[in-house]
């Protein structure tokens, strides 16, 4: 292995993870034991091939700064390596390597991960749980998962047994035929991957099923974080997932308001989106995509004043780098769910996601924490004037305003009303309810939404889905093409 790259990846990472360790001169033979015992099972539980304990490299700075650290020193006239080595048990073939990086002495130590058993050390099994290594027999949890991970292997949507048995799949042969694929009604389940070798299904046909009985939510608040009003939440899970998926997109479309660009104007406005729309596709997909389905939760997205946060459960999956990620080097966590969406043509396997996001925002646009993944998506504002309605309720007193006669307000630099109607067709090229539409717009009540509707209606540009009953709670309204 060139251990000099290994310690060059392991820094990158912007924060240190449970299978790996920074020191700089420490030394304390039994608890380099302890280490060797408790990366080796984080590492198991993280599917990596090995842990790592690195001397000279700071824990704050990730910076080498270089060590004394002497691994050949004797432990009462005991090699240091064979007084581990008599003590950890199994025999995991753990190895000292002395490098030079950035022209500084650096030894890492290379723990391979517990296989078959727990690694343990002088009859005690240690594991990793933040910055803190622990003795698992006061996590007898956390134990009894380390040993189904050896017995089975990493918990992942194909072998992880669906909490609901009586699964239907109408809106799923109902997605594919839009897509012109036909699915075998006899075949699918073992085709699609949906079955555990004992027969029962899976998360994945869970995920897929007409009612996965997994929420998956859109918040939107008014402010820049979660201690300011929320304006609303629209709920688009407990469905298939690839149904979710398209109204979750679909959604985001609706919010990526044009604004007009009057700036350096001669003849033509130019329209600039309030977010550049394919670098927002490819972090839904991608979130969607590598979520850690299994712990029963879905992607996160948030919509603030000036930015949308997408965060997916999971860390960068094993066999993944930091350089790798960024690169584009696609590692997917659910391997079935992204043939599926590869099939479907929803995705393809270019690895463009990633360096398409960070050409247009940059890498900081991606926070990797602890247990999650979380892509900032910014706003581009034209100027204060354009910001959209849903997080401006509250208009400043500093802002010209018109009361319209109906009760709604109206800035006088506002969108007209040829944009509104724009955005009301855009709207409802899927059917929607007149709450739907009122809350798209940003207004308080039925009333406004209705001014521009009926007329649409009289045009023949929107049409009714029940026809016979106008005034019914259930109308909605769709665009005629």
């Amino acid at each position: 292995m060139d251990y000099k790259s290994k310690v060059k990846e392991l820094i990158e990472y912007p924060r240190e993870a449970n299978w790996y360790e920074f020191k700089t001169n420490w030394y304390e033979p039994a608890g380099i034991g302890e280490y060797i015992s408790s990366l080796s099972n984080a590492a198991a539980l993280e599917g990596r091939e090995a842990g790592y304990l690195v001397w000279g490299v700071d824990n704050d700075t990730h910076e080498i700064i270089g060590t004394t650290f002497d691994y050949t020193v004797d432990v009462k006239n005991e090699p240091l390596e064979h007084y581990l080595a008599r003590q950890v048990f199994p025999d995991n073939n753990f190895s000292f390597h002395e490098i030079t990086v950035e022209g500084k002495r650096v030894v890492i130590l290379d723990i391979p991960a517990a296989t078959k058993v727990p690694t343990s050390f002088d009859n005690n099994r240690y594991l990793r749980i933040g910055s803190s290594k622990v003795n698992l027999n006061k996590y007898p949890e956390r134990e009894s998962n380390l040993f189904h991970v050896l017995r089975v292997g990493l918990p992942t949507i194909c072998n992880t047994e669906s909490e609901n048995q009586e699964l239907t799949f109408d809106k799923l042969f109902v997605y594919y035929a839009s897509k012109g694929i036909t699915l075998n009604k006899r075949t699918f389940k073992k085709n699609l991957g949906f079955l555990l070798d004992n027969g029962k299904y899976n998360m994945l046909a869970q995920l897929m099923s007409d009612n996965s009985g997994i929420p998956i939510r859109f918040a939107i608040f008014k402010g820049k974080d979660k201690t300011s009003t929320m304006y609303s939440v629209r709920e688009f899970g407990n469905t298939c997932l690839l149904m979710s998926l398209d109204k979750v997109l679909e959604y985001g479309g609706v919010l990526n308001v044009p604004q007009a660009d009057e700036r350096e104007r001669i003849v033509e406005r130019k329209e600039i989106p309030l977010f550049d729309e394919e670098a927002f596709r490819e972090a839904m997909i991608n979130a969607f995509v590598h979520n850690q389905w299994t712990t029963g939760n879905a992607p996160m997205i948030t919509a603030f004043s000036d930015r949308i946060e997408i965060l997916s459960r999971g860390t960068i999956p094993p066999g993944q780098t930091m350089e790798g990620f960024f690169a584009g080097e696609s590692v997917p966590v659910n391997q079935k769910l992204s043939d599926m969406l590869l099939q479907l043509h929803i995705s393809e396997r270019t690895g463009r996601g990633v360096p398409k996001i960070t050409e247009v925002y940059g890498k900081g646009t991606y926070e990797f924490r602890e247990n999650s993944i979380v892509v900032s998506i910014p706003f581009t504002r034209v100027s204060t004037e354009d910001e959209d309605p849903r997080w401006t309720q509250d208009r400043t007193q500093d802002r010209t305003q018109d009361r319209t006669q109906d009760g709604t307000q109206e800035d006088s630099k506002g969108s007209s009303e040829d944009e509104k109607i724009k955005r009301i067709l855009e709207f409802c090229q899927t059917p929607k309810g007149i709450l739907e539409i009122t809350e798209m717009l940003g207004y308080s009540g039925r009333k406004p939404t209705k001014k521009y509707v009926k007329p649409l209606v009289e045009q023949g540009r929107l049409a009714m889905t029940i026809p016979d009953k106008p005034q019914s709670k259930n109308q909605k309204y769709v665009t005629v093409k």
